[in-house]
């Protein structure tokens, strides 16, 4: 797979895991621009991570639901400059751990521990639907969230089996600095110097929708999408694109939906014909 993507130029969205995505896109050969959905920050208040933390490790939660790995790593890192790393460590082990995707198994594999199950879907829906065939009734619940999204719903679902859920935020975005990134890219489209887009999770669909309407720039966008390829990771994002009429041209198959099977499928899409961005203007 090799240079398949040589020349060409791939906008990519991912906010958590920017780096290792460019760098699998630039080991193809592809040009990479990178524009990040939000700005990753720790709360203003470290409080409540300190005490959740706390609390797992005095009594560990019977069970533990992570919805993205950043969520994990931050929490590790907090763990680290409380000097609790080891007994937090160790209290994570002791909870049946349930992962939203492959993400946050792989922050769990980073410290050497291991989800129980794991989401076919990595949505919070999917979350749900897993633990509704799980017994929780008595058990109490640690459940890692994340920014820009209501979990009113699978809270609600998880307390309705039973448990008492206990959550944790570990980190929140800055959206105002990635604004005007965002329209530029978006200029960039329309201007015909992106070849493909690349979206990794619904959120970054909405978010395109949301900063070109904000910003007086929707029809520049769908002019910019209408010529340039749309990757998407997988059924969740495809489905988000087709809500605000729009279509997916590369999706990976056989449920394998993840940064490295998505490359591998514009690799095998994109291999053998000529960068459009690469033509003079």
């Amino acid at each position: 797979m090799a240079d398949k993507l040589n020349g060409y130029r791939i906008l990519i969205m991912e906010t958590r895991e920017e780096a290792q995505f460019s760098r699998l896109l630039a080991e193809q050969g592809a040009d990479v621009l990178q524009c990040p959905m939000f700005t990753i920050q720790d709360p203003p208040d470290a409080a409540p991570i300190e005490g959740w933390i706390r609390r797992f490790i005095e009594v560990p939660c019977d069970d533990l639901v992570l919805l993205t790995g950043e969520g994990l790593r931050r929490l590790i890192k907090v763990g680290r400059r409380l000097d609790v790393n080891n007994d937090f460590v160790a209290a994570l082990d002791k909870a049946r751990k349930f992962a939203r995707g492959p993400k946050p198994g792989k922050a769990l594999r980073e410290i050497g521990l291991e989800p129980q199950a794991t989401t076919e879907k990595p949505t919070s829906e999917g979350i749900a639907e897993m633990l509704s065939h799980v017994d929780l009734s008595g058990h109490r619940v640690g459940l890692q969230l994340y920014p820009d999204k209501d979990h009113g719903k699978l809270i609600g679902a998880i307390v309705a089996q039973g448990a008492n859920v206990d959550t944790v935020l570990p980190y929140v975005y800055d959206a105002q600095t990635a604004d005007a990134n965002i329209v530029t890219a978006i200029e960039e489209m329309a201007q015909g110097r992106i070849d493909v887009i690349a979206l990794t999770s619904s959120g970054q669909v909405r978010r395109l929708i949301e900063i070109a309407r904000s910003h007086g720039c929707e029809v520049r966008l769908r002019e910019g999408l209408a010529h340039t390829t749309i990757a998407a990771v997988g059924p969740v994002v495809c489905d988000e694109l087709k809500s605000y009429g729009l279509r997916t041209d590369i999706t990976p198959a056989n449920e394998a939906y993840f940064m490295k099977p998505l490359i591998s499928a514009m690799a095998a899409a994109l291999g053998k014909a000529a960068p459009r961005s690469a033509a003079p203007h």
